[in-house]
């Protein structure tokens, strides 16, 4: 609803500005003001929603949205005008230069599952968006988990994430879908 269309507005001013200033264009958010609007966040998705898992749906919406926008905010930045086609290569784009963009530095690590071939795990010690979030029934990871599938759909890596806390540690699950592990077969 409402609360969709304030953060689509904001963030869309992002791409009227022409190519060559957005790279020069460095936006920093002070952590305090991301820990309130994102508590806010999680407010307001509460209030919507009757149980955790449907809370976590709602996070990982919000997200997929943003990491569309953020991919061609990345994409800017790095000019770079080359298409990941592998997804070792996807993955360390998202692990690296647009989490260094999002969150202030790279993944702790980026792990390939030893049980599934179609696996793959970014790990965070210690996410951003746990940090202020203490009474939330569910892990707030999962809007992260958002970001990361709408920039893996926004670059034709069609994929399922989700978060999960091991070992104190945050894990994103990705599980890549059967046409993007073909493609993989092909290319490789």
């Amino acid at each position: 609803g409402s609360m969709r269309c304030v953060l689509s507005r904001s963030v869309s001013w992002l791409l009227w500005f022409p190519a060559a200033n957005i790279s020069m264009l460095l936006l920093q958010v002070s952590l305090s003001a991301f820990a309130f609007l994102f508590s806010e966040i999680i407010q307001y998705s509460q209030t919507r929603v009757n149980t955790a898992d449907e809370l976590v749906a709602k996070l990982e919406a919000a997200g997929v949205g943003i990491g569309r926008r953020v991919l061609e905010l990345a994409c800017l930045r790095e000019k770079s005008s080359k298409r990941e086609t592998r997804i070792l290569g996807i993955l360390h784009f998202i692990s690296s230069p647009l989490w260094k963009m999002l969150f202030g530095s790279a993944a702790d690590s980026l792990e390939k599952s030893v049980e599934q071939e179609d696996e793959y795990m970014i790990i965070e010690k210690a996410p951003m968006v746990n940090t202020f979030i203490s009474s939330a029934p569910c892990n707030c990871a999962a809007f992260v988990a958002g970001i990361v599938r709408g920039v893996l759909d926004g670059s034709q890596f069609p994929a399922t994430v989700s978060a999960h806390e091991h070992e104190g540690r945050n894990v994103l699950l990705i599980k890549f879908a059967p046409e993007v592990m073909e493609r993989e077969k092909r290319i490789g």
